[in-house]
This record gives structure tokens, C-alpha cells and sequence, in this order.
């Protein structure tokens, strides 16, 4: 249940940080709702995982899952571009999110 909750979490962070790009400095009134909504439930849902898995590993899943969500929805919505230094960063992201959970383990 807990990797629910994390999936969760990243969902509605990655949707609360694009309609933050769509908020226009917190200007336009749904996107800017969807800001507050999307990282309340993200916090929430990740504080209940927490219950029952480690810290370390579920934040560099989090956040690492996270930011290549971000990425690829900035790509897709904003025509943000796509630069080699990015893709490298990106890899390195997930390496090192593989790294943070083949190394911690998830559940305590």
C-alpha cells in the first residue's frame, strides 16, 4: 500500500508543478488551485507512506520520479526544450534514484 501512496504522491506533484508553470506566477485562479491541491495531497499522501517506508529511498523516488515527470510534462504542455545536458541530467536522476533504492530499502 505504501508504493500506492508514492505513486500518488508523484502524481499529484507533477501535476501541481505544471499547473504552477500554467499558473502564471500564481495568476490565473484554476491552475493556482491546482498548485494548492496537487502538493496538499502530494504531502499527505506522502506522509502516510512514510508510516511504512523509509525515508531516504521513498524521497529519492519522490523526487527523482518527480523531476523527470516535470521534465517530460514541460516538454509535452510548454514546448520546453530538449538539450543533451538534459537528457544526461535526467539519466543521472534515475541512476541515482536506483541507487537510493536498491541501497535503502523501502520498507522498515
Amino acid at each position: 500500500m505504501g508504493i500506492v501512496l508514492v505513486a500518488g504522491a508523484i502524481l499529484s506533484e507533477v501535476i501541481a508543478t505544471l499547473a504552477l508553470r500554467a499558473s502564471h506566477g500564481l495568476s490565473r485562479l484554476g491552475p493556482t488551485a491546482l498548485v494548492v491541491i496537487g502538493y496538499g495531497t502530494a504531502f499527505v499522501l506522502l506522509a502516510q507512506a512514510l508510516k511504512t517506508l523509509n525515508v531516504g529511498p521513498v524521497y529519492a523516488v519522490w523526487s527523482g520520479v518527480g523531476t523527470v515527470g516535470a521534465f517530460l510534462g514541460g516538454v509535452l504542455l510548454f514546448d520546453e526544450p530538449v538539450r543533451a545536458a538534459t537528457v544526461v541530467g535526467i539519466a543521472l536522476v534515475v541512476l541515482g534514484v536506483a541507487v537510493m533504492y536498491l541501497g535503502g530499502g523501502m520498507e522498515h
